[in-house]
């Protein structure tokens, strides 16, 4: 397969789906970390939690590219490029990515922990202290 326009499209689309998928997954951890668990177990809960919906949609999108990737008649070959580079690339991607994130999220989150700045934006958010100034000006006003 040659790297036409078609299998340039099939790659934005898998930066987009495969990135939603990460973005799920370390969410639902930071979420438990949050709660008190520790950045492994995070990880950990994130990626078995995530787990099944993330191969469900990754293998229906699949399935919904293999009429395109064995495509024949006129245009077949543009269908067979992008079909092929989104399912391969999806296929790729899911399996990777389960193992790669929770790493990623355990390797970044223990970093994180080491730094002075994001231990004290966790204690005092600053989204908190504008929502707090907000009300208490509001509340002078009336």
């Amino acid at each position: 397969m040659e790297n036409n326009i078609y299998a340039q499209v099939a790659m934005v689309m898998l930066i987009g789906l495969l990135g939603k998928n990460a973005v799920l997954m370390v969410e639902y951890a930071v979420q438990r970390h949050n709660l008190g668990k520790s950045i492994r177990a995070a990880a950990i809960e994130g990626a078995a939690a995530r787990f099944r919906p993330i191969l469900m949609t990754s293998f229906a999108f699949i399935a919904g590219l293999l009429p395109l990737v064995f495509a024949h008649g006129a245009g077949a070959i543009g269908n067979r490029t992008i079909g092929t580079a989104a399912a391969g690339g999806m296929l790729f991607g899911t399996c990777f990515g389960l193992i790669l994130v929770p790493g990623l999220y355990y390797i970044f989150g223990r970093m994180a922990d080491h730094v002075k700045m994001v231990r004290y934006q966790r204690n005092k958010p600053l989204t908190e202290e504008k929502d707090k100034r907000y009300k208490l000006e509001n509340d002078e006003k009336k």
